[in-house]
């Protein structure tokens, strides 16, 4: 089960936020500046969105990954397990 959705504003819709509050998540998505009603969320939590993204820029420099060479799911996500380790290791 996902505790909590993080996104940028993009996804401010009223089908997803309420798609993601069935699940039970938590929704850590900031509103648009021209929402009538502005929603609260966790101001600290979102902040390390951007360190996932980094993460997520760093992979794609590894061909295999930006290309998804691998087409077999358990290959590609070990793959990703492998870069990861690499990345966290320079």
């Amino acid at each position: 089960m996902t505790a909590a959705v993080v996104a940028d504003k993009a996804y401010d819709a009223d089908a997803l936020l309420d798609q993601i509050a069935r699940q039970g998540a938590a929704v850590v998505i900031p509103p648009r500046a021209n929402r009538c009603v502005q929603r609260t969320f966790d101001t600290h939590q979102y902040k390390h969105r951007n360190l996932i993204e980094r993460c997520f820029c760093r992979m794609k420099h590894f061909r295999r990954i930006a290309t998804r060479y691998d087409k077999l799911a358990s290959r590609f996500s070990s793959f990703i397990a492998l870069v990861a380790a690499f990345i966290w290791l320079t």
